[in-house]
């Protein structure tokens, strides 16, 4: 079964469509990184307002313990879906055995910036956000993205009906 890795800044849609793309197959996972890193209860690091070397440790081990499940579960049938926001080289963190299909999700900055002021499904005040939106959004290159084999899906004017749709499109010109 795929394992597919879908990035892109926050608000661009990751978590909405890893479920529906999920959903799409008789067995699917969905593995947000940020959620694997909220299971620790003592001593998170978070990465806001501060990016520290313990939060990257931590980091770290959510994305290892992702690519680990994920090839658990891609043994057993699933197909599945790890959210996190990368940088276009950073497929590797997860230390999958097989290449994963690689997915980043874009948008107009303030379409992001709305769906973020929108957000209701976060234990924080998501405009928290927004300055790392702006800063990760600014620089995000597209092209360096596509070069390292990134399907590039603009999620700016796209239901989330259409989003999985050029997804499976894409996909399919691949293989």
């Amino acid at each position: 079964m795929p394992i597919f890795i879908i990035t892109g800044v926050p608000g661009t849609g990751k978590t909405s469509f890893c479920r529906a793309l999920m959903q799409q197959f008789p067995f699917g996972l969905h593995l947000p990184i940020d959620d694997l890193r909220e299971w620790v209860v003592s001593g998170i690091a978070h990465p806001v307002p501060e990016f520290t070397p313990e939060t990257q440790r931590q980091f770290d081990l959510a994305r290892q313990s992702a690519g680990q499940t994920a090839e658990i579960y891609g043994r057993a049938g699933f197909a599945v879906a790890i959210d996190d926001v990368l940088g276009p080289a950073d497929a590797s963190v997860f230390g999958l055995a097989e290449q994963p299909t690689k997915i980043l999700l874009w948008a107009d900055l303030n379409v992001i910036l709305e769906r973020n002021r929108l957000r209701q499904n976060k234990h924080f005040d998501p405009l928290t956000l927004e300055p790392v939106i702006r800063m990760l959004h600014a620089g995000q290159n597209v092209e360096e993205f596509e070069q390292r084999g990134w399907q590039v899906v603009d999620t700016t004017r796209l239901t989330l009906e259409q989003v999985v749709e050029a997804v499976w499109q894409a996909t399919a010109n691949v293989d």
